[in-house]
Order: structure tokens, then C-alpha cells, then sequence
């Protein structure tokens, strides 16, 4: 860990499995039982996507608490400082290797603005729950929050032009949606911006989704 963000030496990539995350690490988590891999907390559904930690392009996961709503009531605040999480199609079961439920997971996407308002960017939430958890821990989820294939490449793309016609410095913003770009050619005054918009979901996001 350096400065809550994950640390993996070249050539590694921290990717587990939905039952891995559920068995591995979110039932030892509210166990108070060493994990095998440190993952950070955060407040994932309060927070807009790119201002977590870590590298905005690159799968991130932490360990979160949903925060309820209303007193009383089972439906979870998700409004963060530049729009909301909104769920996607239908939980899914998440089994083990003898086929038994150890949990579900959630699919989130993130909209800018308000409610009913939004905007859809290509920002995606899978959260994870684990099945029955005991009373004090009901509200502790596993998340993994990533940019969708195309918008990640769109941004190496986007930083690829910058480097390329740089000639002077160069300012450079992201911030999830629409991305704004300063460039300075010749010690001058000009300018240009570009953004991202929304992209096409994933061919394999809306076929698991639409299960």
C-alpha cells in the first residue's frame, strides 16, 4: 500500500474472481480475519468515480459501506458530488465451486447531474455483497469501480495527440465526462478542447447486464 493505493511489482495485475472477492476478501473483511491482499476503504458510492484512489484507468477495488437512504428503509444513498450511481439490470448470484450462493453482485453505472437529469458516462460499479451477513456488517460491500473499454482507450488516445503536438506546457484534466485539454504550442495564448462524450456500452457489459 502507498498512500491507499495498491502497489503491484511489474508484470502483476490484481484481478480476482466474484467469488474470490465475496469468499477471499469481503467475508474476511467483516470477520476481522487477515486478507490476503490489502484493498483500501472508501466511500465509493458518495464519491465520484475519477476522485478515488488509484489510477482512474485502471480497474480499482475498495472496500466500502452503503450508507441507507431514509431511517427505516432499505434503499441506499448513492448521489455523489457530480451525479449518482444508478443500478443496472438484475443482481446476480455469485457461487462458489460446490455451487452454493456466497453472495450477489450489483451493476452501477454512474450518471452526471441529478436524478432523472443525469447524464450516462462510461463509468461502471460492480458491487458485492455477501449472502445472510449477520447484523452489524449488512452494509460492508466489496466494489470494483473501472472505465469501460472503449472510454479507457479513447483517453490514451486523447493523451497520445497531447504528447504528440506538444511543444510547450501542457495542462491536462480528467475528470470522468467531457475532457479539457490547454495547449500552449508556442508559448502563445491558444487554445483547444475536446471531449470524450458518451461512448457505445461493451458488447460484453450489455449482454451481462441484459441476463
Amino acid at each position: 500500500m502507498e498512500n491507499g493505493v495498491l502497489r503491484l511489482p511489474l508484470g502483476f495485475r490484481f484481478h480476482p474472481t466474484d467469488e474470490e472477492l465475496i469468499v477471499h476478501y469481503l467475508n474476511r473483511k467483516i470477520q476481522s480475519i487477515p486478507l490476503p491482499f490489502p484493498i483500501p476503504e472508501a466511500d465509493v458510492c458518495r464519491s465520484d468515480p475519477w476522485s478515488l484512489p488509484g489510477d482512474p484507468l485502471q480497474e480499482r477495488y475498495f472496500f466500502s459501506r452503503v450508507e441507507i437512504k431514509y431511517p427505516n428503509g432499505k434503499r441506499s444513498n448513492r448521489t455523489a458530488k457530480s451525479g449518482y450511481w444508478k443500478p443496472t439490470g438484475l443482481d446476480k448470484k455469485v457461487v462458489d465451486s460446490r455451487n452454493k450462493q456466497v453472495g450477489t453482485k450489483k451493476t452501477l453505472v454512474f450518471y452526471t447531474s441529478k436524478p432523472t437529469k443525469g447524464s450516462k458516462t462510461d463509468w461502471v460499479l460492480h458491487e458485492y455483497r455477501i449472502t445472510n451477513p449477520t447484523q452489524g456488517v449488512e452494509n460492508w460491500v466489496i466494489c470494483r469501480v473501472f472505465l469501460k473499454k472503449k472510454a479507457r482507450k479513447d483517453v490514451v488516445m486523447d493523451e497520445e495527440v497531447v504528447q504528440d503536438g506538444n511543444r510547450g506546457s501542457v495542462f491536462y484534466e480528467f475528470i470522468g465526462g467531457p475532457r479539457k485539454f490547454d495547449l500552449n504550442l508556442d508559448g502563445g495564448g491558444s487554445s483547444c478542447s475536446g471531449s470524450s462524450g458518451i461512448t457505445v456500452a461493451d458488447k460484453d457489459e450489455d449482454e451481462e447486464n441484459s441476463k
